[in-house]
Order: C-alpha cells, then structure tokens, then sequence
C-alpha cells in the first residue's frame, strides 16, 4: 500500500467489539444468551447524534467495509471506493457503522464461536439465523453506541433485505433506506443455487455434519465448489466473455481434464481464496438466511402492506445485466413503495458487470448514491 492510498481512504482502523450479556430470541425460537458483535466505525458522530449511517453487509461480507488495518495491507476494506472523506458516504459528514452479523466467521460470535454450555465450538449447534434476528442484534448496536435514529441504513443483495427489514421493524429509527441490486424475497431458482452449494459443502466428506472442528479438518473442497457456483451467479454473460471469453490458459488445448480455459482458472483460484478465508458453517447459515427472508409473512402476502409499516424515504438500484437478483424484483419492491404512498427514487443503471456491480465503482453509479447522500447530509444540517 502507497501512502497516497491510504491518503485517499478513512486511514488506518482498529476493529472494536461490543459485548451484549441480555439474551437474543430468534425467529427460530432459539435464544443466543450471550454473543459479541465486531464493528468499525469511520467519521465522527455529531453533538445530536443525527449524521449516522449503517451499512449492511452482503453474504460474504464483513465488518470492514472501508480503510485499512495495517500499513503492509494490500487492499482496504470491501466498500472502501464509497466510503471515505469526499466520497459517495462522505465520512466528513457522515458517521458510518460497519459490523460483522451474527454468525459471521470475521469476529461476531458465530459457528467458530465457543458455546459456553459445552466449552467447544458452536458449529452446526449455532441457530439459523433470520434476516430480522441480525437487525435485532443491529439495532442493539445502535443503542450501545447512542444512535437512536439513522440518517441512513444502506445494504446491497443480502444487505439490502437488512435494510428493508429496518425499515419494517424500526420504522421510526431511520430516516432513509437504500436498497442495492437486492429483492424483496428469492425467486425458486435462486432458491435452488443456493441448495446446489450447500450440497456441495454437506458432500465433502471432510464436513462431518458440519463438526470438522473435532476432526481437524475442513470441507475445504465442498466449500471452493459452493463459491464457484455462487461467483456463476454473481457476473453477466457479458463479463464473463469481456473479462475471459474462450481464451486459453496456454494457448493451446489439452485434451485432457485439467484447467484449459482461463474462466476455469479464474473459478478455482476464486473457490480456493474463499475456502481459505470462510467458514463453511457461516456459509451454510448465510444462505439459508436468504432463502427464508420474505417480511410479507407478517402481513397476510401483501408485499405493500408490508412496506405500509415504513416511515423512510427509499432510495432503490438496479443494474441491467444483474439476473441473480433483477431488476423486475427491484421493480415489484418500487410498485409496492409507490402504491404505499412512500417517497422512493429508482434508477436501473447500464452494466456489464452483473450482480457484483454493487460493488464495482462505476461513475453512474457512484454520482446516483453520492448526490443522494449530499441530500441527506444537507438536510440533516451536516
């Protein structure tokens, strides 16, 4: 890392636990008694405490979304082209939370945790988690850092349905919602990627029912084929012929069943990085965690019903060549905000990029959430 990078970014951050002894009952009907949260935040909360802004992590995501932890680091933290001094959540004016979810692998207390009821890893003893349990556990962060109201809460794909969810469950806690290449629930057919990559992971015969922990061992395999899968979903066609299209790893072909094309190259280095650094019991929680989110449950199917409980303005984003969550799913959640009578801004932006567009720094992109922030702060008076 140069010092112009670093420069350029909220600097050097130090993660922080909060540490929450009142038990925590989940949808599930299970209660975690005790658990930590990991967190950072960047920027300076005001004298009011009116300039906050959450963000919600996607499936493999984490709580350090912008700056770096050390000065040898290479890259800085996953959100970091939008969150910093003079970007599009502008750190001068804003002061934004990023936490690791509950039964998360990066810090919060998960399945790596250990169960103080039997002094050994949780592993798969740790309760699925819902999408409204992880707000929950958010909005006690909150009020153990004195935030009674967001400016905004921002979330893309699965941070999004975090987002929506806030709006439901905490109408009067945030001011504006904005909702990134996400959907108000999962088609079947995402539904069913996530199935094949869980399968994936239980086959691995080093997954033990998912107590590798008493083995030592990991389902290193099951987890980089999950990954590989999951990252299919993630780019476009177009991506993928832009960035790869037929082109050989060695110019020539095998003939045989090793690596031949440079998109095979790319998938197992991807599985291989990510098995590494996830714990495939977080990834097994993760995704059922997307599959059950569906807030209409609470109100009788009606998705405008639904969002009728909600106070904030809506800020929704798209992008053209996202299929794992399209823009019609964008589009059913933006009908359903203006038959509400809520105010909401939508905007399906040109790419090639797919479902990872949320996280790539296009300049549409980045001008649409920046000028929507300027807004907030100027209207907050920060």
């Amino acid at each position: 890392m140069n010092t112009e990078n670093l420069k350029n970014s909220v600097g050097l951050v130090k993660p922080k636990i909060a540490s929450f002894s009142d038990p925590l009952t989940l949808r599930c009907q299970r209660q975690i008694e005790e658990y930590d949260l990991i967190y950072e935040t960047y920027g300076e909360l005001n004298t009011d405490k009116s300039n906050a802004i959450l963000i919600c992590h996607a499936l493999s995501g984490n709580h350090h979304a912008a700056g770096y932890h050390s000065e040898t680091d290479k890259k800085p933290g996953w959100w970091d082209t939008c969150i910093g001094p003079g970007k599009a959540i502008d750190t001068n004016r804003f002061f934004v939370i990023s936490l690791n979810n509950l039964g998360g692998c990066d810090g919060s207390t998960g399945p790596k945790s250990i169960n103080p009821e039997t002094g050994k890893a949780y592993g798969p003893d740790f309760p699925i988690m819902a999408v409204r349990d992880w707000v929950k556990s958010q909005a006690r962060l909150a009020d153990y850092l004195g935030v009674e109201k967001f400016a905004a809460v921002i979330g893309g794909s699965l941070g999004g349905m975090q987002a929506l969810r806030w709006s439901i469950d905490y109408p009067e806690r945030l001011d504006h919602c904005i909702i990134i290449a996400s959907a108000p629930k999962l088609t079947a057919q995402n539904i069913a990627f996530n199935e094949v990559a869980r399968q994936a992971i239980y086959r691995d015969p080093d997954f033990h029912e998912g107590r590798y922990m008493d083995f030592n061992t990991y389902p290193k395999q099951g987890l980089a084929l999950a990954r590989m899968l999951g990252h299919i979903t993630y780019l476009s066609d177009d991506s993928m012929r832009q960035k790869f299209g037929r082109d050989l790893r060695t110019g020539k072909l095998n003939f045989g069943f090793d690596i031949d094309f440079e998109i095979e190259s790319y998938l197992r280095y991807q599985g291989e990085r990510f098995s590494d650094q996830f714990d495939a019991n977080t990834y097994l929680l993760m995704t059922k965690a997307l599959d059950y989110f569906d807030p209409t449950v609470d109100h009788d199917g009606d998705l405008v019903k639904t969002v009728s409980q909600a106070n904030a303005e809506f800020l929704v984003i798209s992008f053209s060549t996202d299929w794992r969550f399209s823009p019609e799913r964008s589009e059913e959640l933006v009908n359903a905000l203006i038959a509400a009578n809520k105010t909401v801004t939508y905007s399906e932006l040109e790419s090639p990029h797919g479902h990872d567009a949320f996280l790539i720094p296009m300049k549409d992109y980045i001008n649409l959430l920046g000028g929507y922030l300027d807004r907030v702060a100027t209207e907050g008076g920060f």
